[in-house]
């Protein structure tokens, strides 16, 4: 079993041991002679680009940090069967009445996606990841935490990413204890993801969009006291418990890794740096956006008195290995535009607009954004369902799409750019069948996975 942990390299410049360098390298052990060598080089020129060391008696202490790239597959488990023939003008019904689902596509969507994790776990990726979302074909994930326990079973190595529970529907208590159920059913191999889930989520369960910031909130800190404390009490606003001690506590302490999701709004980001909290910066691959959420998260890590490395940083990227580019579109791209223009906005309040008039978002939670960078996190639910071949096309030539040189440059070109040690994947957005998208798991994990693994990322 492969074991990832930091090393720290100090290296002394001078006999008197002025200026010091750390290195702190998260690093397989497999791949630590391979790392040290980039460590002392990396000293060097610290020391050389430090003014201020000759004129120290003391020296400063200067800190990079390394880190091998970790590869998590996101899988949206989308009903496998296409339902464009359901549409009326440009959306499918909403509610989707019962009449059009069919048992035996939902048994089989979950018996695929089982089969292709249990490849992944195989092939070496480092985890696979699932949301939750409810009430539309977009993603039949209602229950994470179900996925994560029979992809518990059925695998031995891979991390499961719950990413994530959406905190604001959910008894937060019940929560905590599915979860270190989870870390102990995989033998600590959990990675909780906490989200605020959608406006549709909300709309369903009937909890008000105004109070889902404050209901995150008070979830995650009841979370965290049932998960470290040994007897907690808890009075609040949403829920409130006496004298709790749960069991099963987690495999991991002080408990599971928690990640979160960004869409754009300064408030998670703020939320996350108070609690050096890694994340998502923004869960489309728009490189300007992503600067900006990136160099807010910074600034709110850095009052908190943390420090912003790669293993704080997590990416998306959309892929798709075949013998060229064009080829790749070809393929690709019909799953592509069925996801955007029928699933990603069924029944869901996407415009930022509408999400700040019902109190989901305040007036501010994009005043970090430039200007240019605005569209970005405007949601236009047109800007989806109205993308065509022409757009995919075009915004392919960006995409980590075509030969696995190409996917593995891209990858690597947008995660060095970023400071992110970790690469979201995703394959099948769109319901491909089940031959192709177990082809895009083997042709990844045979010729794109060993390079992206094998490199190092440096802090920004």
């Amino acid at each position: 079993m492969r074991r990832s942990f930091s090393r720290c390299s100090r290296i002394s410049a001078r006999p008197d041991g002025t200026p010091f360098v750390l290195i702190v390298a998260r690093v397989s052990a497999r791949n630590w002679s391979r790392v040290y060598p980039v460590c002392v080089a990396m000293a060097a020129l610290l020391i050389a680009l430090d003014d201020s060391s000759s004129e120290s008696s003391e020296g400063p202490w200067l800190v990079a940090y390394l880190a091998a790239m970790r590869v998590f597959v996101f899988d949206l488990l989308p009903y496998a069967e296409h339902l464009d023939h359901l549409k009326d003008g440009k959306e499918l019904p909403w509610p989707l009445p019962r009449r059009h689902f069919k048992p035996e596509v939902a048994v089989r969507t979950y018996a695929e996606h089982l089969e292709a994790w249990e490849a992944m776990d195989r092939l070496g990726y480092d985890g696979v990841g699932f949301n939750e979302h409810h009430t539309s074909p977009y993603g039949l994930m209602n229950s994470p935490n179900l996925l994560a326990a029979a992809a518990a079973q059925r695998t031995q190595r891979l991390k499961l990413l719950v990413y994530g529970n959406l905190l604001p529907l959910h008894d937060p208590l019940r929560l905590a204890e599915e979860l270190a159920m989870l870390d102990c059913m995989s033998n600590g191999r959990i990675v909780s993801g906490f989200a605020r889930g959608i406006p549709r989520e909300h709309n369903v369960f009937n909890v008000s969009l105004a109070d889902s910031r404050a209901r995150f909130e008070e979830a995650w800190e009841i979370i965290r006291r049932a998960w470290t404390e040994e007897v907690f009490s808890y009075e609040g606003r949403f829920w409130s418990y006496r004298d709790v001690a749960i069991w099963p506590r987690p495999v991991q302490t002080p408990h599971p890794p928690v990640w979160v999701p960004v869409t754009g709004s300064k408030e998670t980001i703020e939320w996350a740096g108070r609690h050096n909290v890694p994340i998502t910066p923004g869960l489309a691959p728009i490189r300007g956006l992503r600067e900006d959420i990136i160099r807010y998260y910074e600034r709110c890590l850095a009052q908190h008195g943390h420090r912003l490395t790669p293993d704080h940083l997590i990416i998306q990227a959309s892929t798709y290995v075949a013998d060229s580019k064009a080829r790749a579109v070809r393929e690709a791209a019909p799953y592509l535009l069925y996801f955007n223009q029928t699933l990603f906005s069924h029944g869901n309040i996407s415009e930022a607009a509408l999400q700040r008039d019902a109190g989901y978002l305040s007036s501010a939670s994009f005043d970090y954004v430039r200007p240019e960078n605005l569209p970005a996190v405007s949601g236009a639910r047109e800007r989806f369902r109205g993308m065509t071949m022409a757009d995919v096309e075009r915004e392919a030539e960006q995409w980590p799409w075509g030969t696995p040189d190409e996917v593995v440059e891209r990858i690597i070109a947008a995660a060095d750019h970023a400071g992110a040690a970790t690469v979201l994947v995703n394959m099948n957005r769109g319901a491909m069948p089940q031959e192709m998208f177990l082809e895009q798991v083997h042709q990844f994990g045979n010729k794109v996975l060993p390079a992206l693994r094998s490199h190092t990322v440096a802090a920004r």
